[in-house]
Parts: structure tokens; C-alpha cells; sequence
């Protein structure tokens, strides 16, 4: 079987809800990328035999195919195909493995995956909401509501849950949280950031315009005094609006090919994936599906996780990276070591390939091999993907 390589990786700067990306059509935006992804390679888009897009909130311009609209804004050639995937946060993640897929398979040679979600123009969980609104009904029929006891899924739910059951004190959440602007600082100043976003020019509110290329939830002035301070979510609950993800605005993509795409573009690999799992589990406590699949993907991959350099586990909530180090047994000190979501924000179905860009530009800057990213998503469901550096 043939393998899969990453050949080109692009994002976007965060954005956060009703900030500097707010004017930006999350298509137009996804745009920007695909013609980004095959500028890096001085590639003809007509090459590209797919393009598969992660988007949550398919409604309002995000709706009637988001991919394939993207696709022609680019200017694309009408005939690149392009389709849109819904593994809720891990929609872009999937769309890589379905993209690496194929190109294992041979059945393509050349395929892009990506990811858009404005969140401020497409509210998150609209999709569901608005219709429900307008008396068109809920996603869960009774056979669900049943089986589950009539609980209303929620994700801020499953993280209490997971911050209960792996008794993860508030302290730690607020320490993880504090821990992923510093990172997140250092990063942006040293400029480690500049190799994989794409800046995009965008208004202020005075009128003004520039290019955005600095992720804009990174908070600057983050203490552990000012984290602490923040209220709960909940009563009698561990998390706050501090140690949870960032509404946020964005796009990414990468560009992946096998051995005879490599030959047709003429260009060397970024990164080889390794190996590729996707889960499923609870969808009550939802958000600890990343811990038995990345237990699941080592022991396919025949690997322990001392083999691997770095981890990007999506902080979705702080509870999630810290219930996973702690059942994994990874080392604190490689984990999402440029920052998360909680500092730069999570787009939705724009983060899976965002994590991998982020990634992807750790391992090369620090000279290590293997990286291995997982996803926490709606339904108890998890994705992880192993990738080997080849820079």
C-alpha cells in the first residue's frame, strides 16, 4: 500500500468572536488557504483530485457544501471536487484521514483537507437551534433520549465530568490554562508562529486595516491571580470561561499526497503519516474518548508514548489534556508546547488541521521526529494521528 505524506500546512490567525476575522466570509476565508496550500508548492490546482473540509455549524454561509464553495472561490478549476465532513471538533482531523486515505488507497494521488468555522458569523450549535426554534425538531430521536434517559448532551457537562471522575482540582485546570499563554507568548514573540499563518488582511474598528498574523486570544497580561479570579461555570463545578477554549474564527488546511503525488509536484515531504484511529465512547461524559484512543493508536502503532516528541491534545477544556496526561502518563513538558485553544482559540472544525500545522512546525523547529495529536468531539467520539517529521 502506498503512504501518505503532508506536503504543505497553512492557518489562519485566531480570531476571536466579533474581532479582527468577524468580516470575513468563512468561505472566502477557506479560500485563502486552499490557494495558499498549493502556492507553497508552486502547484497547479488542477491537480488536486479532492478537497474535504471539517466545518461544524453547516448552516447560513457555512451551509450547501462549504468545501465545494471554497473550492470556486479560490478560482479553482471547476472540475476539483470538494466535500464537507462533520466529525464535530474533530471534523478537519477527519477530513486529513480521510484525505490520507485515499491517497494510501491509490485510488488519488493529490488531495487537500482543511477546515473553516467563523463563530462569529455562524454561531456555534445554530445548525441545531434554529431550526428547533422554528419547530423543525432536535437532532436526537426518542430511541436516543431513551437509551440516554432523556440527558441533554453537553459538552461543558462532560468536562465537569471528566474533571470530577480523574479528581482534577480547579488549581490544575487554572495552572494548565496559565501554562498555555505562556506558551503561547513565548511562541508569537519569538516568532515561531510566522511559518505556518497565513496572514489576512483584515479592518479595525477605527477603520484602519492590517495584516492579522498574531492569534488574537493570546492574553498577554494572563497571571495565575487573574485565571483564579475567573467565576465557575458551574456551582459546584471545577471550570471556568479561563480554562475552556476560546470562540474563535479561523481556517487551515495541509496538502497530501503519496509517493507518485511527490513525484508529480516535485517537491520533498513535510511529515509521513504514521498511523491514523478514530473512536468511540461514552456521549454522556463525551470528553475522555482521546484517552482510550490514543491507547488504542499506540499499541496499533507498536509504539509507548516515550516514543513520542511532542502532543497536541486539543484543549477543548482544561480537564481534557490533564486527564489524559495523567492516564497516559506523558510528560507535562511536551505537551501543546506552542499553546492551545485555550489561549489561541478552537474554530471548531477549522482545528484538527490547525493542530496538525502547529504541529508540524513544533517538530521542525525543535529538530524532533514523531508527533502524535487527538481530538476530544461531540458524541464521545476521539481521532488520533501519529506523524512521523521528515523536514
Amino acid at each position: 500500500m502506498a503512504e501518505a505524506f503532508i506536503v504543505a500546512a497553512s492557518r489562519t490567525a485566531g480570531g476571536r468572536r466579533g474581532g479582527k476575522m468577524k468580516d470575513w466570509h468563512p468561505v472566502s476565508m477557506a479560500a485563502q488557504i486552499l490557494n495558499d496550500l498549493v502556492r507553497k508548492v508552486d502547484a497547479d490546482p488542477a491537480m488536486v483530485e479532492d478537497v474535504i473540509m471539517g466545518c461544524v455549524s453547516q448552516a447560513g454561509e457555512q451551509s450547501v457544501n462549504v468545501a465545494r464553495n471554497a473550492v470556486l472561490a479560490a478560482g479553482f478549476p471547476e472540475s476539483v471536487p470538494a466535500t464537507s465532513v462533520d466529525r464535530q471538533c474533530g471534523s478537519s482531523q477527519q477530513a486529513l484521514h480521510f484525505a490520507a486515505q485515499a491517497v494510501m488507497s491509490g485510488s488519488q494521488n493529490i488531495a487537500i483537507a482543511a477546515g473553516v468555522e467563523s463563530m462569529s458569523r455562524v454561531p456555534m450549535g445554530l445548525a441545531a437551534a434554529l431550526p428547533a426554534k422554528n419547530g423543525f425538531g432536535s437532532p436526537n430521536p426518542q430511541e436516543v433520549t431513551d437509551r440516554y434517559d432523556g440527558f441533554q448532551f453537553s459538552q461543558f457537562v462532560g468536562a465537569e465530568m471528566v474533571a470530577k471522575k480523574y479528581n482534577l482540582k480547579r488549581e490544575t485546570l487554572d495552572a494548565l490554562a496559565l501554562s498555555s499563554h505562556q506558551k503561547a507568548i513565548k511562541a508569537a514573540e519569538s516568532g515561531l508562529y510566522d511559518a505556518e499563518i497565513l496572514a489576512l488582511e483584515v479592518t479595525n474598528d477605527d477603520g484602519t486595516t492590517e495584516m492579522h498574523k498574531i492569534d488574537e486570544g493570546i492574553r498577554y497580561d494572563a497571571t495565575m491571580e487573574s485565571i483564579s479570579g475567573v467565576k465557575l461555570l458551574t456551582e459546584d463545578g471545577r471550570l471556568t470561561a479561563a480554562s475552556a477554549s476560546q470562540i474563535c474564527d479561523g481556517a487551515s488546511g495541509v496538502l497530501v499526497v503519496n509517493e507518485q503525488g511527490l513525484k508529480d509536484l516535485g517537491v520533498e515531504p513535510l511529515a509521513r503519516i504514521h498511523h491514523m484511529t478514530v473512536t468511540g465512547g461514552d456521549p454522556v461524559i463525551m470528553l475522555e474518548a482521546p484517552i482510550p484512543a490514543t491507547k488504542r493508536a499506540l499499541e496499533r502503532a507498536g509504539m509507548n508514548i516515550n516514543d513520542i516528541d511532542l502532543y497536541e491534545v486539543n484543549e477543548a477544556f482544561a480537564s481534557v489534556p490533564a486527564a489524559w496526561l495523567q492516564e497516559i502518563g506523558a510528560d507535562p513538558e511536551r505537551l501543546n508546547v506552542h499553546g492551545g485553544a485555550i489561549a489561541l482559540g478552537h474554530p471548531l472544525g477549522a482545528s484538527g488541521t490547525k493542530l496538525m500545522t502547529t504541529l508540524l512546525n513544533a517538530l521542525h523547529v525543535r529538530g524532533k521526529k514523531y508527533g502524535l495529536q487527538t481530538m476530544c468531539e461531540g458524541g464521545g467520539l476521539a481521532n488520533v494521528t501519529i506523524v512521523e517529521n521528515l523536514q
